[in-house]
């Protein structure tokens, strides 16, 4: 810095005016790396989201839809499911979500790499929690491969009436009672009779920032 300085006295230039540019071209190039990898960030970000969309989702038929709710039919799927004693989100979500991600990975008997579906659904009660997988529809429960995990269920669900109210961003347990509240008093206000636990609905991987959907649905009694 001081030979920097010695030599721009030399050439003529003022001290403080070399010091100035100096400070500014370290500036602009942190401001450059900046924008660089705001940049890398947000196509890297983009691409997640996209192949979230193009992720198969599980089937359902939408009966009623308006600003605030959805009532939907499921019809019948083929699950795999771990269940647990946790009774919060971030304890069914760490205890279950490995199991079922090495059995789709290549954790069967037929060492079979099996698509990831969306939602994974999660039920939690004071009771124990459950996670379940849903299968891609090609699958059913006798050309499912066999999870090598005995702690995994394979099994079909039943078919059933929702009503589901959708948040973003990232869940956690707040969020997700706040909501289920939101719903159940809705559900009251509009004589809805409910006939089950509510499940809660995650449709996006963890390092996905951006475009998060997350989703409670409550069985119900309906008729078309």
């Amino acid at each position: 810095m001081c030979s920097l300085l010695i030599l721009a006295a030399v050439e003529g230039f003022e001290p403080i005016q070399v010091c100035i540019v100096i400070i500014l071209n370290k500036s602009m190039k942190a401001l450059y790396i900046a924008l660089g990898l705001g940049a890398i960030y947000f196509i890297f970000q983009s691409f997640i989201a996209g192949n979230s969309i193009k992720t198969e989702k599980q089937k359902y038929r939408t009966v009623v839809k308006d600003d605030v709710l959805e009532i939907r039919y499921y019809p019948a799927a083929t699950m795999a499911t771990v269940y647990s004693s946790a009774t919060n989100y971030k304890s069914v979500a760490s205890s279950g979500f490995g199991k079922l991600a090495r059995f789709i990975f290549g954790g069967n008997n037929e060492n079979e790499r099996i698509a990831m579906t969306a939602p994974v659904r999660m039920n939690m009660s004071e009771k124990g929690a459950e996670m379940s997988f849903v299968m891609p529809t090609k699958y059913n429960e006798s050309n499912l491969p066999k999870p090598n995990d005995e702690g995994i269920q394979i099994h079909q669900s039943a078919p059933q009436y929702v009503a589901v109210i959708a948040f973003g961003g990232y869940a956690n347990d707040e969020k997700i009672t706040t909501y289920k509240n939101k719903i159940l008093q809705i559900l009251s206000e509009r004589n809805i009779k409910v006939i089950g636990d509510y499940t809660f609905l995650g449709y996006n991987a963890p390092y996905q920032m951006i475009a998060r959907t997350n989703e409670i649905a409550i069985p119900i009694e309906w008729k078309e």
